[in-house]
């Protein structure tokens, strides 16, 4: 077998994969305007689900009819026709074979379309950094500057997670991931300079952490032997160079945080991969596995078969997501086992939107195919 570390079953959670490979979540931004599944993205998870993979992870998803939603057009799991929507595509996934978890999401401060309500939720008012992201149909302005979000609210927001993890299992996913990476709310009360408060969920790391910890722990008690897993990272869709301040300490920290607060798995993003960090041996990824007894989903720059192998092979992780590659290829694993070339990532292929419309586009234009 072609990469027999990459191909080998694993168990993640509750489920059993057929390999180690996983669709890392895409932001498509090709729902409806009110956050309802389409039949474009329902052949764009049926075909992931016929090319092999161990699991799919969904795009970010919205949790509430008030502050989540992040950007136009993105699909949510806020109310009931939502939810409809969803379970048909999971239904589609499942009958081809597939696995799907679904990423609950919560933008925060990084908001540029939200069709529920003006203006946005922080933990502090700090306009997040950079300009809106133009692939994801930002203006390409500044972001707003956000209102602290109240004592009230966090609450609010902890049982939006909830509920929209229940309607995640009666559409019939596979399990679900707290998006607690990449800049997002709860990565926002995680990192120092977005999070200014001097309650409980400011200041020590323990405090910024208090965030993931109780929409974790409340997601467990909600969903008992529901898979539920966490995204984490240093890194953020607007800032690319911030690392925790306290390097190797806080890993030490935050992943076993993670697995006490009831985590089944971690999948760590890193914008270089499974690159070493803070001086060590150890890539994030591998950090998590050395301080955690959870299965560990390495991220970042493994559309490389090779790669991705090596990676397992050396201890960085224990699955593979895998965003570029899937992107460009959604029969990935089937080829890569054959010894196929996929077809490989363009960036004209999320240019000058990262939407399906573009995408099917591409492909027709250079592959002459949907």
């Amino acid at each position: 077998m072609n990469y027999p570390t990459l191909f080998s079953e694993g168990q993640l959670g509750t489920l059993r994969l057929r390999n180690r490979t996983l669709v890392s979540s895409l932001t498509r931004a090709s729902a409806t305007e009110k956050g309802l599944v389409t039949d474009q993205m329902r052949g764009y998870y049926r075909d992931f689900a016929r090319g092999g993979w161990g699991a799919i992870l969904s795009e970010a998803i919205y949790i509430d009819e008030k502050y989540s939603q992040g950007y136009a057009y993105q699909p949510g799991l806020a109310n009931e026709e939502q939810t409809e929507s969803w379970a048909s595509l999971v239904e589609g996934v499942h009958s081809e074979g597939g696995l799907m978890i679904a990423q609950l999401f919560h933008g925060g401060a990084v908001n540029q379309g939200n069709a529920w309500v003006q203006g946005s939720i922080a933990p502090s008012a700090v306009r997040p950094k950079g300009e809106q992201i133009g692939r994801y149909r930002g203006s390409g302005g500044l972001f707003q500057t956000p209102r602290e979000i109240t004592p009230d609210e966090i609450s609010e927001t902890i049982n939006a997670f909830i509920e929209a993890g229940r309607r995640a299992r009666a559409a019939g996913f596979d399990g679900i991931e707290l998006h607690g990476a990449n800049g997002y709310l709860p990565d926002q009360f995680l990192t120092t300079y977005t999070n200014l408060r001097t309650d409980e969920y400011g200041g020590s790391l323990q405090n910024r952490f208090r965030f993931h910890v109780k929409t974790l722990a409340a997601l467990r008690e909600a969903l008992p032997g529901f898979l539920v897993g966490v995204r984490i990272s240093q890194t953020k869709v607007n800032d690319l160079d911030y690392v925790w301040p306290g390097g190797e300490q806080d890993a030490s920290a935050i992943f076993p945080a993670l697995e006490a607060a009831g985590a089944d798995y971690i999948h760590v993003a890193a914008h270089l991969g499974v690159t070493p960090v803070f001086g060590t041996e150890h890539s994030l990824s591998g950090l998590a596995k050395k301080y955690t007894s959870l299965p560990v989903i390495a991220n970042g720059k493994l559309h490389e078969p090779e790669v991705a192998e090596q990676a397992l092979r050396q201890g960085q992780g224990d699955f593979c997501s895998i965003g570029k590659g899937a992107l460009a290829d959604p029969a990935w694993p089937l080829k890569v086992q054959v010894g196929e070339s996929p077809t490989p990532f363009g960036v004209d292929m999320i240019s000058p939107y990262a939407t399906l419309d573009n995408y099917y586009s591409w492909t027709s234009a250079n592959l002459g195919h949907r």
